[in-house]
């Protein structure tokens, strides 16, 4: 592959999970990914922090989120907004051409402990910046909080169904809904 050719980002990406599921991720260098993509060591650094950054693609989907819910109709409710969301970051970054990669990802990630407890850190990234966002469109900070939660819960069970084959944002809406409608049982636990 030339190194003129465009997505050097998406490139990386693709060699780093390919490299990970085959040789490991201790394994494999960042010239070992830049080899594989066609390109040089000096453009995996102006795309990625490092190695790990591949696989977590810095505070790009908390940026998403966070936008997305700003851009939400100002009559939209919290976890309206959160759905509006999460059908925006469905189509932007969980498309069906990336379902492949996502499963090298989450593959390469279950198999090492150092990447479990980051993408748990990752995750509550995404959950302040969820917070974050409600808060700026006036949302109480309890509430925003616990949309946010719940909004976390639905995002991780729409991810698992996009991964086997279904689309993000009506996974997503049906995944907000099914948590919903579990709440009202807590109601009813002794306090």
């Amino acid at each position: 592959m030339a190194r003129w050719q465009p997505n050097a980002p998406e490139r990386l990406s693709k060699a780093a999970l390919e490299l990970f599921a085959e040789r490991g991720y201790e394994n494999t260098t960042v010239i070992d990914i830049a080899e594989r993509a066609g390109l040089t060591k000096s453009t995996f650094f102006r795309h990625f922090q490092d190695k790990r950054e591949v696989l977590f693609g810095g505070g790009a989907l908390a940026g998403l989120l966070a936008e997305a819910i700003a851009s939400a109709p100002e009559t939209a409710g919290p976890l309206e907004a959160l759905t509006e969301a999460m059908v925006a970051i469905g189509r932007a970054a969980f498309t069906p051409e990336r379902r492949e990669l996502g499963a090298l990802r989450r593959a390469v990630i279950d198999a090492n402990p150092e990447l479990r407890e980051r993408e748990a850190l990752k995750g509550l990234t995404l959950i302040a910046a969820m917070t974050d966002a409600l808060k700026r469109r006036g949302v109480p900070e309890l509430t925003a909080c616990v949309a946010a939660e719940l909004g976390a819960l639905a995002m991780k069970l729409a991810h698992d169904r996009w991964s086997t084959g279904g689309d993000f944002g009506d996974s997503a809406r049906q995944a907000l809904d099914e948590v919903l409608a579990a709440v009202p049982a807590f109601a009813t636990f002794p306090h």
